[in-house]
């Protein structure tokens, strides 16, 4: 519902010809097709994190308000991001990080909030992502040894894996070369783990689809399944993707987004659903720990997933990477020169290991999902596209657009705190019964 002087194309046409400017930055802008970035979305969201949605997002609901919750919050999505892509040019300006937008429209102050914000959910789901990624790795080791090691050894070792894929892959454009790789291991597990679900669900008689608990238990679960259904839809930083948008940037990114919200919507929603239709309520939080197919088949999902999460967790982590190598690298120079080599191995260095130790500390899978999801996914998908644009057009728009706005903020602000309380409470749960080094 923004204006149409800032949400046409013709807008971001006429400030290119008017000569608008760009930030400062290390990475490439303005240089990747929509097709592109469209299949980038549709893998990236069709990570290893899929493995857990039928355990996060329908057991607490159940099929009515669990389906229900899929379509409603994912249009939401869908509606909050092809907004955002609107306001990629204002005033003479592309804006190539989020930051920046609500920096110039709001001030320094908000600047810095978006800046936490953001940073806090992509160092959450990168961590969410190292565990994810030690999981599968430990569960091709159980394939193959009645004592595999614990699970901190695989957290190591898939950060470091990861760790060396940013490094030489440093930016969104460069990830290009291994998105036909990466669609064939998504592709693969996600059939092989379809065909075994199915399988399963046939034989399974006894699936019991109860949500269970207190009350009180089931409305806090069922608000972390809402925040984890939104972030399997969003991830908080369309503005540093469609940077990478070749123009027209606001028509290519809506296309991506289209491509992401159908069928990359279809496939993670499938095996969300169908995960949860072949085992019920009992859903394990990792789907490949319930699977009842041959060793082969364990150890083709679990490896496919992991290679494939390597490529993923790129994409979420890349708006930090990109903050660092714009302040300690030298722009003049190649990213691969020697001394922004050095520069970078430092910085990325410094984040996985940061990550690694954190996520060896507190390996509770659902807890980063939920808790990212709730504190910071929700107003920065709903709450400030909405708020820039009632900022922008000030009394210009029209009342029912107006009301329109004020309601998505007043709505997602208490869904914001709905939903984080959860979140903490699942956390401080489950650190009162874990134990540190326990063999999971």
């Amino acid at each position: 519902m923004a204006s149409s002087s800032m949400d046409t194309e013709a807008a971001g046409q006429e400030l290119k010809g008017g000569g608008y400017t760009v930030a400062a930055t290390a990475h490439a802008v303005d240089s990747d097709s929509w097709q592109q970035v469209g299949l980038l979305l549709v893998i990236g969201f069709n990570c290893a994190y899929v493995l857990s949605f039928s355990n996060l997002m329908m057991a607490p609901l159940g099929w009515g308000w669990g389906v229900a919750c899929l379509l409603l919050v994912g249009a939401a999505a869908w509606y909050a991001n092809w907004l955002l892509a609107g306001l990629h040019f204002i005033d003479g300006q592309r804006f190539i990080r989020y930051r920046d937008l609500m920096g110039f429209v709001f001030g320094r102050k908000m600047y810095y909030i978006t800046y936490f914000l953001q940073f806090t959910t992509l160092l959450l789901c990168n961590m969410g992502f190292i565990l994810l990624g030690a999981r599968a790795l430990k569960a091709i080791n159980v394939e193959f040894t009645h004592s595999p090691a614990r699970l901190q050894w695989f957290i190591t070792a898939t950060g470091i894996v990861y760790f060396a894929f940013a490094y030489f892959v440093p930016t969104i454009s460069a990830m290009r070369n291994w998105l036909a790789t990466s669609a064939a291991l998504t592709l693969a597990y996600d059939v092989a783990l379809l065909a075994i679900l199915i399988r399963d669900g046939k034989s399974n008689k006894q699936k019991d689809y109860n949500v269970h608990g207190s009350p009180a238990e089931n409305v806090f679960n069922a608000l972390g399944a809402v925040a984890a259904i939104l972030v399997c839809n969003t991830s908080g930083l369309l503005p540093e993707i469609q940077s990478t948008v070749r123009e027209p940037a606001v028509r290519g990114m809506r296309r991506a987004l289209l491509l992401q919200y159908t069928a990359g919507a279809a496939a993670y929603y499938g095996v969300s659903v169908a995960g949860y239709w072949a085992y019920g309520s009992s859903v394990s939080e990792y789907l490949p720990n319930e699977l009842g197919g041959p060793r082969w088949a364990a150890v083709l999902i679990n490896a496919t997933a992991f290679l494939q999460s390597v490529v993923s967790q790129h994409l979420f982590a890349v708006p930090i990477h990109e903050a660092m190598d714009t302040r300690l690298q030298r722009l003049e120079e190649g990213m691969f020169s020697r001394y922004n080599l050095t520069r970078r191995f430092f910085a990325r260095g410094l984040i996985f290991g940061f990550n690694i130790f954190v996520t060896a500390l507190f390996p509770f899978m659902g807890d980063f999902v939920n808790l990212f999801g709730s504190f910071a996914l929700v107003p920065l998908t709903f709450m400030f596209p909405s708020m820039v644009v009632l900022k922008i057009e000030g009394k210009s728009s029209g009342r029912w657009s107006r009301l329109w706005h004020w309601g998505v903020i007043v709505f997602s602000s208490v869904l914001c705190v709905a939903t984080t309380a959860a979140a903490v409470r699942l956390i401080f749960n489950n650190a009162r019964i874990y134990h540190f080094f326990a063999d999971m």
